[in-house]
């Protein structure tokens, strides 16, 4: 299935169902009063979050949707059925938008969540409302009122224990691939991973979902490569591993822009605890090896260090290491 995490739709509730305009007609009774039931009322339009869905790609291509209308009065005095509620089933983690993304509606983030966003016309009265002693006869009956409807934005926010975060060819998705049972796409090239990837990683009874996020690049924040949609994601998190290439010369300079990025959207995520991941260590000489390591612990200064740890995803050294320490970080967490 095709990953999408943003939606626009037009939405439209329905109209309230017009109230008759009938009157009493029955033998041997000559002049029968007004008996025009009211109109029943238009459906509503409900967002509603599902579990076991992670796309909305069911909005792609259809983007119009429209409750149902309610009926009309009928003759004596009979109202008419309410229009059905329309339920939009959305993935859970998805956050309702206006048109111009400027205001949040609702945050469906957990199962079952629902959100009113249209609300039916009522149905017009009938002309049994309007009978008065001055007019016994009135031919008088309301239309509905139409139904509200507006233009929203769905973007889908994944929620996920552990965010994997770094610059694009860092080896996220071969981590990903090595901790828990999901085959994403890897290549040795950059933003080989275009869409969120999730999987699940087992940490001896426990179980965490994890998410790898397209490769960052400076800008992010901003837009830069589609960055802020993906940063969206992390915030859902409640880990970050921050995977560094230990092939590049210098990780701190590597870890203090993906560190900006984050820090510039907000959201939450400079805040998270932190795990520091020398990735490809098996292909850098030892001695080397060392000296980088060095050099970075020292360009912390007296701030507090994050923890590091040093893997080789592919060669499949460090991940029980890895593993021990996510579920104690996920532990103290809690």
């Amino acid at each position: 299935m095709k990953f999408l995490d943003k939606a626009k739709i037009h939405i439209k509730a329905g109209d309230g169902g017009n109230g008759a305009a009938s009157f009493r007609r029955e033998k041997y009774i000559e002049f029968g009063g007004p008996n025009g039931g009211d109109g029943g009322r238009g459906g509503d339009v409900i967002f509603r979050a599902v579990p076991n869905v992670n796309t909305l790609i069911d909005y792609r291509f259809k983007t119009n949707f429209a409750a149902q209308r309610g009926q009309n009065g009928m003759g004596r005095m009979r109202t008419g059925y309410s229009g059905e509620t329309l339920v939009l089933p959305v993935p859970t983690g998805t956050v309702i938008l206006s048109e111009n993304e400027e205001i949040e509606y609702a945050d469906l983030n957990q199962d079952g969540m629902e959100y009113l966003a249209a609300r039916g016309g009522n149905g017009g009265w009938g002309n049994l409302h309007f009978k008065s002693p001055t007019n016994r006869a009135p031919k008088q009956a309301n239309d509905g009122l139409p139904g509200e409807e507006r233009t929203v934005v769905l973007r889908l926010k994944l929620i996920a224990d552990i965010g994997l975060v770094g610059f694009p060819n860092a080896g996220k998705s071969t981590l990903l691939s090595a901790v828990t049972s999901a085959r994403p796409k890897i290549a040795n090239y950059a933003f080989t991973t275009l869409n969120p990837q999730l999987g699940v990683m087992y940490a001896h009874k426990r179980e965490f979902v994890m998410v790898d996020l397209p490769g960052l690049i400076e800008g992010a924040h901003t837009g830069v490569g589609l960055g802020d949609r993906f940063l969206g994601h992390a915030e859902r998190t409640k880990m970050i591993l921050h995977v560094i290439d230990g092939t590049e010369p210098d990780w701190a300079a590597r870890y203090a822009a993906i560190r900006h990025e984050m820090d510039s959207y907000g959201g939450g995520l400079i805040g998270k605890p932190e795990i520091v991941v020398i990735n490809k260590i098996d292909a850098v000489d030892n001695d080397e090896l060392v000296a980088r390591m060095t050099a970075f612990k020292k360009s912390f200064g007296r701030k507090k260090k994050p923890t590091i740890v040093q893997i080789s995803a592919a060669g499949r050294i460090g991940l029980d290491e890895l593993i021990s320490v996510v579920e104690k970080g996920m532990t103290n967490d809690k």
